[in-house]
């Protein structure tokens, strides 16, 4: 520029001339003229726009031959319009020209990776952000002394008396002063949060007591409630147990209370007002007995009837005349397709009622008419002849070879029945007596309840199957093996808290890490049982004189248990196993063998 000369309106500019003065605006427009002061060595080139390159969509690339002699030939390449932008991958640039060239890319989409499942967060870093600016440090200052021909008053001056002199003993000192006060404060501010977290925890503890002996509370009314409607309204044989345990509890209680307070002939007037009594209350109870085998003999044709793949079972009650001559004539039809002596009766039953239908009968005097058709009905679709569904859910299985198998005879009632009618314990060595016999037997002279060891015997069942160890011995054991093992054992009460409820106790594992048996077992309270499973060494958590305790009953069930034929059968499996892993021991210590020598143990 400093070659160029600027005209305007056919005049040279001065160069200290501004735009402003020429009365340029904004967004104003003005000609200039520029001309080289040297035309011939330094002309002023035209400024001429670069073009923008654009790569056609298809072109032609010549290859050279090969060495086989094979010759040049054309391939046609369509190019693909990048939709992402270049990536740098590296390049050169010429020394001379200064031209740029980049190496180049494949024109293959990167390979995106599969997105990831787990939540990602972003965060801003805390960087600080810095800032350089140039400081004077130093600062020249002046100071006016008075002397000849000059006067400096001294009016605004102060007086400074200096201050006693700090020691670096002093100063450490100072610091460790302040640091102690810190750390008092400190350590009150935790002693003061440890206290409020006591506080804390101690009311929660009460708030969860509370809740605990509120909850227990509510599930032992609920409980007798439970047993008082069982009582009032039996239904199960359960039931009827309990009921018969209660009479007879009661019973003895009244035999000792006579025996105590009469003899003689008063004694004998209050024995046989007390088997009066006993009598009426056996009467009741065998009342309310039949009264439930009526409803649930009713409940189980409702029951079976109401199974899948089985023939209509409404009740042919409170239908018109009309409708019942139409459901009539429909079973009518549909017993006829077996011709035998069952649908004979079926469909002479059914013309009788008909009959009385059209005659005008009252219905009340054909509930016995009626009540035989039903339950000839019920025979029908029991019977697989007819219905072969029925065979699924019959318990007495049509095949007579069938029958032939586990088939045992009780001596009370002198009949064959299948396997599946006896209670066998596991110290049982013969059949005996069929579930039937042994309950009548109970009923009439023991009345035992088996209810709440029914009960434990469940729950500890359950906690074995969740150990998933092949526990098996729990499953061996019987309600009356069980009642053995609580009530002479382990006493019938908690070896901790002596808690005597059974509804409380429950049994679990000694050894958590070996399988439950009564050698292994420990008779605690639901709460006492939860915490025993948490402890991790046992001799720590109870001590010496305790396990001594539970170990002698453990020696006491084991030597009653052992000899029963599935146990001992058990424990000879498990002895085996042992041997096989450990070698030969005796007196409990593993016998040394050498290499090439045969020990025989006598």
């Amino acid at each position: 520029l400093k070659q160029c000369i600027i005209f305007i309106l056919g005049k040279q500019a001065n160069d200290s001339l501004t735009l402003a003065d020429l009365g340029v605006g904004p967004n104003g427009t003005i000609q200039l003229e520029l001309q080289s002061t040297d035309p011939v060595n330094t002309p002023i080139k035209t400024y001429r726009p670069k073009q923008e390159y654009h790569m056609p969509d298809v072109i032609t690339v010549r290859i050279q031959g090969s060495e086989d002699g094979e010759g040049a030939r054309d391939v046609v390449v369509e190019i693909e319009r990048a939709t992402r932008k270049k990536p740098f991958i590296g390049g050169y640039r010429h020394k001379t020209s200064g031209i740029e060239f980049h190496h180049a890319s494949a024109q293959t989409m990167k390979k995106q990776p599969p997105p990831s499942t787990v939540p990602k967060y972003c965060r801003d870093t805390q960087t600080v952000e810095q800032k350089h600016i140039v400081q004077q440090t130093t600062n020249d200052m002046s100071t006016q002394m008075s002397k000849i021909g000059v006067f400096v008053s001294n009016v605004p001056d102060k007086l400074l008396t200096p201050g006693s002199y700090t020691t670096a003993d002093d100063h450490h000192n100072m610091i460790l002063q302040r640091i102690i006060l810190i750390q008092k404060y400190y350590r009150r501010w935790l002693a003061k949060r440890y206290v409020t977290k006591l506080k804390d925890d101690k009311k929660d503890r009460e708030e969860f007591e509370k809740q605990e002996e509120i909850r227990k509370k509510k599930e032992k009314e609920d409980r007798i409630r439970k047993e008082f409607e069982r009582r009032m309204n039996p239904k199960s044989k359960e039931d009827f147990d309990l009921l018969y345990h209660a009479l007879e509890k009661w019973r003895v209680e009244e035999m000792e209370r006579i025996n105590q307070t009469a003899d003689g002939a008063e004694r004998k007037a209050a024995l046989c007002m007390l088997l009066d009594q006993e009598t009426q209350l056996i009467s009741a109870i065998g009342r309310h007995k039949i009264e439930a085998d009526t409803e649930n003999k009713d409940k189980r044709i409702q029951q079976f009837l109401s199974k899948p793949h089985q023939r209509s079972g409404r009740d042919l009650m409170y239908l018109t005349q009309d409708e019942r001559l139409d459901v009539l004539l429909t079973l009518k039809h549909t017993v006829k397709e077996h011709d035998c002596k069952l649908t004979q009766e079926i469909i002479e039953l059914i013309d009788r009622e008909a009959d009385l239908l059209m005659r005008g009968v009252r219905e009340n005097n054909l509930d016995g008419l009626r009540k035989r058709i039903s339950t000839l009905f019920l025979q029908y679709i029991k019977t697989p002849t007819f219905n072969p569904e029925a065979a699924k859910l019959l318990k007495v299985p049509q095949d007579p070879s069938v029958l032939r198998k586990n088939i045992y005879f009780c001596p009370s009632c002198n009949q064959y029945l299948p396997s599946t009618d006896f209670a066998l314990s596991s110290n049982s060595r013969t059949v005996g007596k069929c579930r039937r016999c042994s309950k009548i037997d109970n009923d009439a002279r023991t009345r035992q309840d088996f209810s709440t060891f029914q009960h434990m015997l469940k729950s500890l069942r359950k906690s074995e199957e969740g150990f998933k160890d092949g526990s098996k011995i729990a499953f061996l054991l019987q309600e009356q093996d069980l009642r053995y093992l609580v009530e002479k054992i382990w006493s019938g009460q908690s070896i901790l808290s002596a808690w005597e409820d059974l509804y409380d106790l429950t049994f679990v594992r000694w050894d958590k890490h070996q399988e439950w048996s009564p050698w292994n077992c420990i008779l605690l309270t639901k709460d006492e049982a939860a915490s025993h499973v948490k402890l991790v060494d046992l001799e720590e958590g109870y001590g010496q004189v305790f396990m001594q305790k539970v170990k002698q009953k453990h020696t006491l069930a084991r030597n009653y248990f052992s000899r029963l034929p599935g146990m001992a059968e058990h424990v000879r499996e498990k002895a085996n196993e042992k041997s096989m892993i450990s070698g030969p021991s005796v007196a409990g210590q593993p016998v040394p063998k050498s290499k090439g020598q045969t020990i025989t143990l006598q």
